[in-house]
């Protein structure tokens, strides 16, 4: 069995997709690409696909990762052009490598956020980030089907910036504007942090109720939220890295050498 590793993107308005909303286009763009799927044993047989650590619904994202194994070999290039070409605009696929690793979901260490609140001012952004770093605990609400959950959010979060502008975020400066859903003449922050998967996982969400906990900030619009970035947590930098580097190594090297 060949297993393929995807990169994929959930951009505009495609971020409103909840993860069972994409599982059910991603199972239609299979069979439209008619992509030779292996199964599953047993009585009620299914596609072997592993979806790894998704967004949140209404979140956008650049970086989302899923696995699938075929039951015939197929060119990794070719295959991703063809789910692409079979998925709406917004839901890409931009990256597809063949699996010659093991544990993929336990390399999703951390992600980068890049948080857009329109309508405040860089300046009252970067003193609510003062303040929750400073803190040494900053504890949230969450409603779970089990009640309210009480956790701290500040441990999780390895690193917080204010970043100037649009222009600092390259080119997916769109990805957290929206397109016109966004004003683009009134005040606007912009915030990247990385934030460690833990357990109970940390959202960017929480992280906003952490900033109004800290420093009493709340965006008057809703946060425009994109994950740019997911993989191994560099400790000495604090930067998040490719997931899917290990397996493009393991290409490049060939089997047998030293």
């Amino acid at each position: 069995m060949q297993r393929i590793r995807l990169r994929y993107t959930k951009r505009g308005r495609l971020r409103f997709t909840s993860h069972r909303d994409f599982q059910r286009a991603f199972e239609r763009a299979l069979r439209r690409a008619e992509v030779p799927m292996a199964y599953s044993a047993g009585f009620t047989p299914h596609p072997k696909v592993s979806y790894a650590n998704a967004a949140p619904t209404g979140v956008g994202s650049e970086a989302e990762y899923l696995e699938i194994g075929l039951a015939q070999f197929r060119d990794p290039e070719m295959l991703r052009a063809l789910l692409d070409e079979s998925l709406p605009a917004g839901l890409d696929v931009i990256e597809a490598v063949e699996a010659r690793t093991s544990g993929l979901a336990d390399r999703l260490e951390a992600s980068v956020w890049q948080l857009r609140l329109d309508g405040v001012e860089p300046a009252v952004a970067r003193q609510a980030v003062a303040a929750f770093l400073a803190a040494d605990t900053v504890e949230v609400q969450r409603s779970t089907k089990n009640g309210i959950r009480t956790f701290d959010c500040r441990a999780a979060v390895t690193r917080f910036e204010v970043v100037e502008g649009d222009g600092a975020a390259g080119d997916l400066a769109d990805t957290t504007r929206e397109g016109a859903d966004r004003p683009q003449d009134q005040a606007c922050a912009i915030l990247r942090l990385v934030v460690r998967h833990l357990t109970p996982a940390v959202r960017p969400d929480d992280v906003l109720s952490g900033l109004h906990a800290t420093a009493d900030l709340a965006p008057p619009v809703p946060a425009a939220v994109t994950r740019l970035a997911q993989g191994p947590l560099d400790e000495d930098t604090g930067t998040v890295t490719d997931p899917l580097a290990p397996d493009r190594d393991a290409v490049a090297v060939p089997a047998g050498s030293a």
